[in-house]
């Protein structure tokens, strides 16, 4: 579990955080949402440490971060495992040698022992037998994997990820997005993830912040997002008419007022 309480982070005369509190709760897809700039990659970046807060606490399960020593720190990001936006993988290193990149700098395993957990976590996103790939030779779909094996490689309590679906097409993340969330269950990992995808929001939001200019706004799961009546969440997360008609649809479907048997052929919202 990741608490935080009161954040406040500012630049300048710019205040990009204001006063932020939420719990990113253990064994679950703990997403956050927002519009550009309502401050979610500077709280992401505030929870793992990259940027230090004016003021406010954070707290990984009930050791204040805040207030650690350089050395608890590193300790404690050994236990933190980063999925990049861009999967920031080493052109120049094998798939292998990606995913062992982090046993080769926190661990003093052999190299035996390293080649097996690389291995298995491999075998685990599905990339068995792409060890002597190069980042070059393998789709974006893949890239990502490699990079969720890498992020799992040190078998963190705790992983980040920054837009995991950035640049892939529908079909492949919601692909990326099961494998997160099985992997957030299966190894009872504290999953935070910054996201523009409402497929993403919608299919794994099991704890999910909405942030608008530095506020926490809204807090609630996926399915609580159908029957919000908050205007600026509306509009942020169904935007269009086609979403908003969802919404509608899904609405009368959960309080009986028509049932999958009543919608027409060509998928058209039935008439009240």
């Amino acid at each position: 579990m990741i608490e935080f309480k009161d954040l406040v982070k500012s630049f300048g005369d710019k205040t990009v955080l204001n006063g932020v509190s939420h719990v990113m709760e253990t064994g679950k897809t703990n997403l956050i949402i927002g519009t550009s700039g309502s401050g979610k990659t500077v709280l992401q970046k505030c929870l793992v440490g990259l940027l230090e807060p004016d003021s406010g606490q954070i707290f990984y399960d009930g050791k204040d971060f805040t207030h650690m020593e350089p050395e608890e720190r590193k300790l404690l990001r050994q236990q933190i495992g980063m999925l990049f936006q861009g999967s920031a993988l080493f052109d120049s290193l094998t798939v292998q040698e990606n995913v062992m990149f982090p046993l080769n700098m926190f661990t003093k395993d052999n190299f035996t022992k390293k080649l097996k957990r690389v291995n298995e976590v491999l075998e685990r996103v599905n990339l068995v037998g792409s060890n002597k790939k190069f980042p070059a030779e393998i789709s974006g779909g893949m890239k990502k994997r490699v990079g969720i094996a890498r992020a799992i490689v040190l078998n963190p309590k705790y992983l980040f990820c920054d837009e995991p679906n950035s640049g892939l097409d529908p079909l492949t993340s919601m692909v990326i997005d099961q494998l997160i969330s099985e992997l957030t269950k299966e190894y009872k990992i504290t999953t935070v993830i910054n996201t523009h995808d409402m497929n993403s929001v919608m299919e794994i939001g099991e704890n999910i912040l909405y942030m608008v200019n530095g506020k926490a706004e809204w807090t609630g799961t996926s399915e609580d997002i159908i029957f919000s009546k908050n205007k600026q969440l509306n509009e942020f997360i169904f935007a269009s008419q086609f979403l908003q008609d969802a919404k509608n649809m899904r609405m009368m479907q959960a309080t009986g007022e028509i049932s999958e048997s009543d919608l027409p052929d060509n998928g058209a919202l039935p008439e009240k």
